[in-house]
C-alpha cells in the first residue's frame, strides 16, 4: 500500500460497534497504518458520542445496529455537535433505508464489512481529504431506491438537454453512477485526480447540486 494519502497527517479515527471481535479487529488493522491511529472504541452509539466530544478525533466509523443508541442516531448526533468530524457507516446490511438515513444525515459514506480491507483503509484516507465513499453494491441501491421514491412522487423528468453536458462530463457522470470515487474516475479515463475534480465540480453545478447523492438521484432522473 504506497499510497498514503495527500498529507503524512495521522487520521485519528473512533470505531463504534457493539461486537467486541470486529471493533477490535478493526483497531489492529487500522493500526497498523503509519498514518492512522485508532484513539478509541465503543460498545454503542452513546459512547461513541461521549468518545467524539472528548476525544474529537478526525473521523468517526459507525456500526448501524447497535444497543443504547443506534448508529444512524448516533450519526445525527456528533454531525450536529461536531459537523467537520466525518463519519463512515460501517455495515452488513444492505438496506436502502439505512443507506439513505445515512447520507441524509451527513455520512460521508456507506462501507459493507466485507469490503476489501485495502479498499477500506483507502476509504477511509479518502474519507477524510473531503471524497465521498460509496462502494458500486451501495451505489445500485441507492440509485434504485431513489428513482423508485421520484416515479411514486411523480416527479417532472429533467431534460438532459437543459444541462448542456459536455462528452467528458457525461463519461464522468456514468462513472459517478456506477460508485467510483474521485481516484477511480482519473483511473478510468486517464487524467489527473485534480482535473477529475474540476470536471465533477462543473458538473455539480450544471446539475444544480451540492453532493454525489443529489447528483445520483439528478442523472438517473435523465435516463
Amino acid at each position: 500500500m504506497e499510497c498514503k494519502g495527500e498529507s503524512n497527517k495521522m487520521i485519528r479515527i473512533v470505531i463504534a460497534d457493539d461486537q467486541m471481535l470486529t471493533r477490535e479487529g478493526l483497531r489492529t488493522i487500522l493500526d497498523l497504518e503509519d498514518d492512522l491511529e485508532v484513539v478509541g472504541v465503543a460498545s454503542n452509539g452513546a459512547e461513541a458520542c461521549t468518545l467524539t466530544e472528548k476525544l474529537r478525533p478526525d473521523l468517526v466509523i459507525l456500526d448501524v445496529q447497535m444497543p443504547i443508541m443506534d448508529g444512524i442516531t448516533a450519526l445525527k448526533q456528533i454531525k450536529q455537535g461536531f459537523p467537520q468530524t466525518f463519519v463512515l457507516i460501517l455495515s452488513t446490511f444492505l438496506e436502502d433505508q439505512y443507506i439513505i438515513d445515512g447520507m441524509a444525515n451527513g455520512a460521508s459514506g456507506y462501507l459493507l464489512k466485507d469490503m476489501d480491507t485495502d479498499k477500506m483503509i483507502s476509504a477511509i484516507r479518502d474519507t477524510v481529504v473531503g471524497q465521498f465513499i460509496l462502494p458500486t453494491a451501495v451505489a445500485s441501491k441507492l440509485v434504485a431506491r431513489m428513482s423508485e421514491l421520484m416515479l411514486e412522487q411523480s416527479s417532472p423528468t429533467v431534460k438532459k438537454h437543459h444541462f448542456q453536458l459536455t462528452e467528458r462530463e457525461g463519461e464522468i457522470a456514468e462513472l459517478i453512477m456506477k460508485g467510483y470515487n474521485n481516484r477511480e474516475i482519473a483511473s478510468e479515463l486517464c487524467i489527473a485526480e485534480g482535473t477529475a475534480r474540476n470536471y465533477i465540480s462543473n458538473l455539480y453545478r450544471k446539475l444544480e447540486v451540492d453532493d454525489r447523492v443529489q447528483a445520483i438521484v439528478r442523472l438517473q432522473a435523465l435516463k
